[in-house]
């Protein structure tokens, strides 16, 4: 298993019950292993994720398709 973590930037300005939806539309897809999003810096939301069994392409697009506006700001193989 290769394990990644990248960083989203939302632009819009979700409160918490949004943020929340988000990281469950995000841990529904396979392969995601951790989505969270910054307490301190809540436009941002880093998901661990195999990279074997999804890609960052995949990740941003259910982001979109929720209806944000989002851009991966950089990622990391662990």
């Amino acid at each position: 298993m290769d394990i990644n973590d990248v960083v989203i930037h939302v632009n819009e300005s979700l409160g918490p019950q949004a943020r929340h939806e988000l990281e469950d539309h995000m841990r529904a897809i396979d392969g995601v292993i951790a989505p969270r999003f910054n307490d301190r810096q809540t436009h941002l939301m880093i998901v661990a994720y195999n990279s074997d069994r999804t890609r960052m392409g995949t990740l941003l697009d259910e982001v979109r398709r929720q209806g944000y506006t989002a851009q991966a700001c950089g990622g990391m193989s662990v």
